[in-house]
């Protein structure tokens, strides 16, 4: 089971602000320049990018009025993406502090410092009030967090009657180990990946009604195949990608991770959820 101090240690990078500051001038463009989608290859840190956030996120019926609350908003790109796309006012939260920093380094950038208020602190005991949100979402986060029932009795704390929670993981599939490392983890000990049918138990103990799901595993695939033709016909990496957070040994993550969604046993999974 992993601990909040392993998982944040997982994540910390040291000069994360740094490197995307240098990714951005390979691109040719400065911090005065620079925009959400310009930023979308190294902060969306979740399968299928940005096409993923769209189609997700999508789902929530999110608008100017709604407040939204990103649950483990990382480097704050799901974030950006809603209050640049609709609008929204969001608050997130992530335990990392160096994501949360550099998260709003990088909101300042594009001019979302107003719209966005990012927090370091746990999913578990989130620093908000009762009923403050309208809807609420995140995206790769319970692969981390062991108790998903404290995790959706804390989201349902926050939210208002009637709000929706969507949520995008990785979860277990199937039958059989899975090979490590992978992009959340770098051994069995230190995943949380739960079965679905985990999640909807969860989310119904905490008054919520499941009414959506879907399995996203041939959208990963193609997503690696067209990211793995990306990088061939480049020689290389982008100035700007998620080899910047995942480090040195990124292609065995990814290798791995394409490995075991192509074995059956996990798959990125779409749950959306409403608040009685």
């Amino acid at each position: 089971m992993p601990t909040q101090q392993d998982v944040s240690d997982h994540y910390t990078h040291g000069g994360l602000a740094a490197a995307i500051r240098s990714g951005i001038e390979s691109l040719g463009k400065t911090i005065n320049s620079v925009t959400v989608d310009d930023l979308a290859p190294v902060d969306e840190f979740h399968i299928g990018g940005r096409q993923a956030s769209e189609d997700f996120l999508g789902q929530l019926d999110l608008s100017p009025e709604k407040h939204v609350l990103d649950v483990g908003c990382g480097l704050g790109g799901a974030a950006r993406f809603v209050a640049n796309r609709y609008g929204c006012r969001v608050t997130g939260i992530d335990l990392t502090p160096e994501y949360v920093e550099t998260a709003k380094v990088l909101c300042r950038w594009v001019g979302l410092d107003n719209s966005i208020s990012l927090h370091q602190g746990s999913a578990l005991a989130m620093p908000f009030a009762d009923r403050a949100f309208d809807r609420a979402y995140m995206l790769h986060v319970g692969m981390n967090i062991d108790d998903k029932a404290k995790l959706c009795s804390e989201v349902s704390r926050v939210l208002r009657s009637n709000a929706l929670f969507g949520i995008y993981d990785v979860m277990k599939v199937g039958d059989g180990e899975l090979t490590y490392p992978v992009p959340w983890a770098t051994t069995a000990t230190s995943s949380a990946v739960a079965k679905p049918a985990q999640y909807r138990e969860a989310l119904e103990a905490a008054g919520f009604s499941v009414i959506a799901e879907r399995n996203r595993r041939d959208f990963a695939l193609a997503f690696f195949d067209q990211l793995r033709a990306r990088t061939a016909a480049a020689d290389g990496p982008p100035p700007l990608g998620l080899h910047i957070l995942m480090g040195r040994n990124t292609p065995d993550k990814v290798q791995n991770m394409i490995q075991n969604i192509s074995n059956g046993r996990i798959a990125p999974v779409e749950l959306i959820a409403r608040k009685a």
